[in-house]
């Protein structure tokens, strides 16, 4: 993931009228040594890699800044727009009013996710091996399992890993190497549904469009309103409850 690093201000030289403008012919003067280069800005002084524990942090909080930009899917010139504003914003003189364009920053956001769903689930639907049922959820299958397939009611042991769209993951039990184990009626639907097409041993990937995960809500920090959502999943078995309700364990939720 890119960065968001300040950028130095840009210094323009504007040249003085001349003398011959001004309708004064100039006296020939004799050559002089060119003027000393003035010291080095101090924004050069910001090292390519941070190396004190300080110098970490603050890139991390950088880092954190362009995490919380994710959603927006910036062009390089509307990333170069941010640098602008914080470089603004820092030296007290921003362009635009916080207060009037601020309430807009959801909107955008908003659109923007909405858009790029719309996009990656046309693609995912036209992958070969992959079938849009009528709710919406898009089920590819990459290793066929055998037996039977759990039902809502059922308890259901998995190994999975969640993306969105732009490849960032979110949740993976891969990850924490421990599998997770939940009842398949207390997860979001797309779950419910997809998983309840499987087979103990097989794999699928299953698109979720956002009605079908969290909605227009999201799931803050990590999933933004509107999502749409990528898992990659294995299932590994369907154990016995014995008749008692397991506990939740929703995927993108840490369990």
């Amino acid at each position: 993931m890119r960065s968001l690093l300040l950028f130095a201000p840009v210094l323009i030289t504007m040249g003085l009228p001349s003398a011959y403008s001004q309708g004064v012919k100039p006296k020939p003067t004799a050559a002089r040594p060119a003027a000393p280069k003035p010291p080095a800005a101090h924004a050069a002084t910001i090292p390519a890699v941070p190396t004190t524990d300080e110098e970490k942090t603050v890139y991390a909080l950088g880092l954190s800044v362009y995490r919380s930009l994710a959603a927006f899917d910036l062009s390089p010139k509307e990333l170069e727009l941010v640098k602008q504003a914080i470089t603004d914003a820092a030296a007290k003189k921003p362009a635009v009013d916080i207060a009037q364009w601020g309430p807009k920053i959801q909107g955008l956001a908003s659109a923007r996710v909405k858009a790029a769903a719309a996009a990656y689930l046309t693609k995912a639907a036209a992958e070969p091996g992959a079938v849009k049922i009528d709710s919406g959820l898009i089920y590819k299958e990459t290793r066929a399992g055998t037996g039977a397939s759990p039902r809502p009611t059922d308890t259901v042991k998995v190994q999975y890993r969640g993306t969105l769209v732009d490849g960032t993951a979110f949740d993976s039990s891969y990850a924490r190497n421990e599998p997770a184990q939940f009842g398949l009626g207390q997860v979001i639907r797309c779950w419910t549904e997809g998983v309840g097409k499987m087979k103990v041993g097989g794999k699928a990937t299953l698109v979720c469009p956002s009605d079908l995960a969290y909605g227009d809500r999201g799931s803050p920090p990590v999933i933004p309103p509107g999502a749409t959502l990528i898992f990659d999943i294995e299932l590994l078995d369907i154990p016995s409850t014995g008749g008692a309700a397991p506990p939740p364990a929703p995927p993108a939720q840490g369990q």
